[in-house]
């Protein structure tokens, strides 16, 4: 790959992303690329999935290039680092799940990339009683650029330059203040209204006189220089630029000042980040209602966790081929959720760290087991997951992208929270993650999702903390891709992805399937939440039936489970229906 960045490939770079822009602040999309004018939109040839329509475009831009499916979700993801700053980025990580059944330059391909951040420090500093949900020690080592990076260098076929123009493009000429960004400010401008000392000991941001001082409004537009010239040094630098260079630097710098007093070990220093290494991994695969899934193996719990729900469905008689769920089907699916989260607390950890048996709690006879368990009534929380002894051996944001070659890739990435550590390498204008908080803290509190944890996932330096992450790729009997799916909302992107890939099994389009109503239960705390409609669009009644099988339901409903963006095969052959979850406010780009 060219990694030298000289006049004439700038200028070649610049060409090809001319920066003219269209209604509501986006990029021109690109020649061959066409941007849906809502949330579902066909394509013929290829499509992108993002939260954000200008990242979806960016991704089309390189299908129209001529690139493959991880040309276009790196060009994506950095893209998204800059309009969706509150949920993902350069300071944070990722999965990315890779299906290449015939790309023209790598053949058959079908990986998972692991550059998840990890820890700078171990339990006994988490004990120390520091913070690790927001601030300096919640921070951990971060792995986007690492991973992007590295899935460009091994399965592209585009040149970096080329792949980071339309975000530089987009930092330099600014994107304009939608709902979902609007939420994310004046959350922040809540948290430092309620303790104004968080404005000096947190985050120093470019748009710090929006988000934190209540001013941003719909429409605005926000422009990035700093964080243009990030992207500017990754493109001609590479990785040296993010973990040697002035990136590099301006990380630990942001960090070291804000220590109110020193910890010995709690920092992170330029050897953690010259020493992150993403990891390739063997995808999880499993067969369920007679398709193929491709998920992320743990340090995900996605993968995991999913196909536990969907294959306890599977051996209780679940009718695949029907959308339409009666009071019964419902209950069973509540039942294996609580079952699969329950297993993901006690058993799912970083494999390099702890023995995570993941065969074992697939496999046929433990599902048995666990689904016969499901009766006309709820059990006690300690009673739900898998008890029988088991071998030893054994904020986020989505894309969704199809090429016209037949490839996938499934990628979810995250600071964690909503602005992460609020802590902002200023000089180049981005958020470093809170990741520290996914970890089990020594007080064995839930972590700021009210998810528990076992002790496999106690912080350890080096090791990676437990994900709800679940990007997935669903394929035919033949091996072709049939769906690609993923979501953010922490927990909630596992029960979101789930509800999402039930309804695509059962004959929705992919609009339908993104739109519905959605439920979600963790297993602990013992509390089932609906989105508004619930009841009367998937239930067809006006009141709870569910509570007569005792489940614990919450009177609020939930605005938002889980943000799901979707790609299906269109069944009259007319291409890929692209779907971006209306509750993020996403639009999908494409090629005919």
């Amino acid at each position: 790959m060219n990694k030298k960045w000289t006049p004439i490939a700038f200028l070649c770079v610049a060409l090809c992303v001319v920066a003219s822009l269209v209604l509501f602040g986006c990029a021109s999309p690109g020649k061959g690329v066409r941007s849906a004018g809502t949330f579902a939109q066909t394509f013929a040839r290829g499509a992108v999935a993002a939260d954000h329509e200008m990242a979806s475009q960016a991704g089309a831009q390189m299908l129209a290039m001529g690139g493959n499916a991880v040309d276009a979700a790196v060009a994506a993801s950095f893209t998204l680092s800059v309009v969706r700053p509150y949920s993902c980025g350069i300071g944070g990580g990722g999965f990315m799940v890779i299906y290449l059944p015939d790309d023209p330059t790598h053949g058959f391909v079908s990986t998972a990339i692991n550059y998840r951040e990890t820890a700078p420090y171990d339990q006994s500093v988490a004990a120390s009683g520091i913070s690790m949900s927001n601030g300096r020690y919640s921070v951990a080592v971060p792995g986007t650029v690492a991973g992007l990076l590295y899935a460009l260098e091994h399965y592209g076929t585009l040149d970096r330059e080329t792949v980071m123009a339309p975000a530089i493009t987009a930092a330099y000429d600014g994107f304009v203040v939608d709902e979902s960004f609007y939420r994310a400010a004046m959350g922040l401008h809540e948290k430092y209204t309620k303790n104004p000392g968080l404005q000096t000991s947190h985050m120093r941001m470019p748009w710090e006189k929006f988000a934190l001082f209540g001013r941003v409004k719909i429409g605005d537009r926000i422009e990035n220089p700093e964080h243009a010239r990030a992207l500017e040094l990754i493109a001609r630098d590479g990785l040296d630029a993010f973990t040697q260079g002035q990136i590099g630097q301006a990380i630990v710098d942001a960090l070291a000042h804000k220590a109110k007093r020193r910890i010995r070990g709690g920092g992170i220093t330029l050897d953690d980040l010259a020493g992150y290494t993403p990891i390739e991994m063997q995808p999880i695969e499993t067969t369920i209602a007679g398709k193929g899934f491709i998920g992320m193996p743990p340090p995900s719990s996605g993968g995991v966790t999913m196909f536990e729900i969907l294959k306890i469905m599977q051996a209780k008689g679940h009718n695949f081929s029907d959308a339409k769920l009666k009071n019964a089907s419902v209950h069973v699916m509540i039942e294996a959720i609580k079952h699969s989260f329950a297993d993901r607390a006690r058993y799912l950890a970083d494999p390099e760290f702890a023995d995570v048996p993941v065969d074992e709690l697939l496999d046929e006879e433990n599902i048995r087991r666990l689904a016969a368990s499901i009766g006309t009534s709820v059990k006690p929380s300690q009673e739900y997951g898998t008890h029988e002894p088991l071998v030893d051996d054994a904020g986020t944001s989505h894309v969704s992208v199809v090429d016209p070659f037949g490839g996938a890739v499934a990628m979810t990435e995250t600071i964690n929270h909503a602005f992460g550590s609020r802590v902002g390498v200023e000089p180049f204008g981005f958020v470093l993650n809170n990741e520290m908080d996914d970890f089990t803290h020594p007080s064995a509190r839930p972590n700021g999702f009210g998810l528990v944890q076992s002790k496999k996932n106690m912080p350890e330096v080096g090791k990676h903390p437990l994900s709800s992450m679940s990007p997935t790729i669903v394929l035919d009997e033949d091996g072709q891709v049939i769906a690609v799916a993923g979501a953010s909302g922490g927990p909630r992107i596992i029960t979101s992805t789930t509800q999402v890939l039930l309804n695509v099994l059962g004959g929705m389009d992919a609009g339908q399937a993104v739109a519905m109503p959605r439920l979600h239960h963790q297993w602990l705390p013992d509390e089932l939440r609906f989105e508004s409609g619930y009841n009367i669009h998937i239930l067809n009644v006006l009141g709870n039936p569910l509570r007569g099988y005792g489940h614990h339901i919450t009177d609020r409903n939930v605005s938002a489970i889980g943000n799901v963006q979707l790609i299906v095969r269109d069944p009259d052959g007319k291409g890929w229906q692209a779907a971006c979850d209306p509750r993020k406010g996403g639009r999908p780009a494409g090629i005919d």
